[in-house]
């Protein structure tokens, strides 16, 4: 990992936003009511879920590992960010980058498994509601979780190791405020065509298949759906699905712009404020989309409020 003066790289520069000299407390102040948001409605959903008996089910107990994964690869990058905003030297050690890549790719694929196997539990639950307690048992959610989260640092240590083991010697400031892959790749001097098709067929994968799970799980459950009679029964299954279903677009909508979407310079900074909200404002609005739009939720909220007041 050597510069063209021959110095080993020990440290990168994290540009950050354009402009953000001029409006760093802005940002800051933003950035740091955004985290604290994040944190507060994260955690509060892991304690409601854990506290309140009628949310032990498998929906709520994906959703509960939803809202650690997303409290994990938001903090994996805004600490960071808001100590740069502060400092007149954006730095990141060399370890801090890599350690940054690896906790973020691990959490957010780990996100997007999440996801889907929470759309096969929808699934499961509308379309075979009879067998919804034996398909979706314990042990079936478990070994979803596990695989989830095996994936996820399968892939980020894939690429992780791959991305370090380059060497940089072009320039040692990343244009980005944290740590991603593709701005990092563009500052190596080696061939970095490997790289780019390992990204690429790791973020494609992981994209394809479980958006697949996702599309087809609502195909049938929109099928299952439109078969009910009444409207009111219609309403409250399709209400069952409705916050997944918000959270999903979101996600899958972000992740893909900026992963799959092949800008020029002139993008960059549109691809760094998709960035800001797929690992900022989603895990924020993730625990506002469960508890707005779902009924379940809102009646466990209530509970504690009575129990507390």
């Amino acid at each position: 990992m050597e510069q063209n003066n021959g110095t080993k790289v020990t440290e990168f520069i994290l540009l950050g936003f354009a402009g953000q000299h001029k409006s760093w407390h802005i940002l800051f102040i933003a950035f740091l009511v955004i985290y604290v948001a994040t944190l507060m409605g994260n955690i509060g959903m892991i304690l409601l879920i854990k506290i309140d008996s009628r949310l032990h089910t498998p929906m709520y107990f994906f959703l509960q590992h939803l809202a650690f994964v997303d409290l994990c690869y938001t903090s994996a990058i805004t600490p960071k960010m808001l100590q740069n905003l502060v400092e007149t030297e954006q730095s990141i050690s060399f370890i801090g980058c890599m350690v940054q890549l690896l906790v973020y790719g691990a959490f957010a694929t780990t996100d997007c498994y999440i996801l889907a196997a929470m759309a096969v539990d929808r699934y499961v639950a509308i379309c075979n509601p009879l067998r919804y307690p034996t398909v979706m048992s314990q042990a079936v959610c478990i070994q979803l979780l596990v695989g989830s989260y095996f994936i996820g640092f399968l892939n980020a240590s894939v690429n992780t190791s791959f991305a370090f083991a380059l060497s940089f010697c072009k320039s040692n400031k990343i244009n980005h405020f944290f740590c991603d892959e593709p701005p990092l790749l563009a500052l190596s001097c080696s061939n970095i065509d490997f790289n780019i098709m390992l990204l690429t067929v790791f973020v494609g994968f992981n994209l394809m298949f479980t958006v697949l799970v996702v599309i087809f799980s609502y195909i049938y459950i929109l099928a299952a759906i439109l078969k009910i009679s009444s409207a009111a029964g219609r309403k409250k299954a399709f209400s069952t699905c409705a916050s997944h279903l918000t959270a999903v677009i979101i996600f899958y909508g972000t992740l893909s712009y900026m992963y799959l979407h092949h800008g020029t310079k002139e993008s960059q900074e549109q691809e760094k404020m998709a960035s800001v909200f797929y690992g900022i404002m989603i895990p924020m609005l993730n625990p506002l989309i469960y508890s707005l739009r779902n009924q379940d939720v809102k009646e466990a909220l209530k509970g504690i409020q009575k129990k507390a007041f």
